[in-house]
Formats: structure tokens, sequence, C-alpha cells
């Protein structure tokens, strides 16, 4: 099985830690735990590297990783702070010459065309990003490079969203439900990446609480969670009262996946 490294780019949700104009405790720590841009990982294997999500703080996350080699970006959905920063893989396609490879579902390509209605253009300026589109479907296999990855489908609110498990990680953001179909290929996996908005209940994202019920139900022993606002409280203060096994992320954390 290829080895695999993980990188937290982000753990934050829509509007990253701290908030614009806001002046509570967490917003105000100095606790570089509670900076927290939009969500994204890095998966790094010995001949890929991947991202999953690149919202608008795609540049400055590939920048302070010091990542000069991309080879594809995966994307869970179409909100803005998992894809607003395509624009800037422009410099990858660049040193490359080639455009991005971007695995989606249709339902996501469609939107992008919208978005990014300019990189898909006939008469297509010149310093335009690239992109390869790759279709994906629920439940199905599919490589990246080196990487075998799947797609898990889940709900967010009454939308698709896409999780993926790579080797023994699985990694699923922007959830409120999953199906026990989509559960069954969580099963052996050693490592579980989850979303925790905050602790009071969403219609389209898991509360803590929520969380830590579906974490239990999967039997994955070591688990991360991740995409959550300032209403969750400090890092310091609240890492302590979570169950055995389970974590709060956080931006730069690298974990080693064999």
């Amino acid at each position: 099985m290829t080895e695999l490294s993980l990188t937290f780019l982000g753990t934050g949700t829509s509007q990253g830690v701290p908030v614009i104009g806001c002046n509570c405790e967490v917003c105000s720590s100095d606790d570089l735990k509670d900076k927290r841009l939009r969500s994204s990982v890095l998966i790094q294997s010995p001949k890929a590297n991947v991202v999953i999500d690149c919202g608008p703080d795609f540049r400055q996350q590939m920048l302070r990783t010091s990542c000069s080699k991309l080879d594809a970006v995966v994307l869970t959905h179409e909100h803005m702070d998992h894809v607003a920063g395509l624009d800037d893989v422009r410099p990858f396609n660049f040193i490359t010459r080639k455009d991005m490879p971007v695995y989606c579902t249709d339902r996501v390509l469609q939107r992008l065309k919208v978005q990014f209605s300019y990189a898909f253009a006939e008469d297509k300026y010149p310093g335009s990003p690239g992109f390869d589109p790759h279709l994906i479907k629920a439940n199905e296999d599919f490589v990246v490079g080196d990487q075998s990855w799947k797609a898990i489908l889940a709900r967010h609110g009454t939308w698709p969203v896409m999780g993926y498990r790579i080797n023994d990680v699985v990694y699923l953001t922007d959830v409120n439900g999953i199906s026990d179909e989509s559960m069954d290929h969580l099963i052996g996996s050693k490592v579980l990446i989850v979303s925790a908005l905050r602790k009071e209940t969403h219609v389209a994202h898991y509360a803590l609480s929520e969380a830590i019920v579906m974490a239990k139900k999967s039997k994955i022993p070591q688990v991360y969670f991740t995409h959550f606002s300032h209403s969750m409280g400090l890092h310091a203060m609240e890492s302590k009262a979570l169950p055995k096994g389970m974590t709060f992320a956080h931006d730069g954390l690298k974990i080693s996946l064999s």
C-alpha cells in the first residue's frame, strides 16, 4: 500500500477564523491553533501531491506549505469556500505547461463552467487557468497518480457532497448525514476526518455531538474534527473534553498514513 502523508491546509468553516469584525475570545486568541483558514487537505505520496478542495485561501496555503508541485485537485462540492481558489492553480499550469486535473461530479463541473466561464471559453484569454476535468461518481473508485481513491456519497443539507477514502484515511467535510451503504465503505479505515461545525445543531452540518456519534458508529480508531467555526470555542479548552481517540485538527497539522 502506498505510504501517504496528510497536511491540514485549513480547518475553518466558510468565514474562517478569526471572522471579520468579530472580537470574541476565539477570534481574539493569540493561539495559532485558533487561526483557521478555509478547510482543505494536502495528500502526498511518492508520486503525487493532491489537494482536496481549493477554497479562497488556496494561494496562502500553498505558499505556507512551500508546495511547488501539485498533480490534481479533488473537490467535495461546489460551495465557494471549497472552489473559489481554483483561479490560483495558474502558477502550476505555467510550471507544467498542462491543464490541472480536477476530479469532481458532473454537478460540480457544471457549476465550475458558470463560475469560471472564462477558463472554459472558446476564445480563452492566454493567462486564464487551465482545467482538465475528470468526472467521478458516488461510491466508485478512481486513481490519482499512485493514490487509490474511493468517492463516498454523503449529505450536506439537501445537497449531495463527496467524501473520500484514500488508503485507510477517510475525509468527510460539510456533512450532516451519511447512508448505511456509504458507511460500509469506511470499514477498516484507521483515520477519520469529519466536519463538526459547532456545538449547536445546524441544518446542513454535523454539530459536534452528532459528529462524535457518527465517528463512534464508524469504529475508526483515530478521529480528527475539521471545518469548525469560532463558536466551537478555544482549541486548548475544548480539546480536553473530547472522547479518547478524537482530536480537533488545526492548520498545519501533518499526519503520516501507511
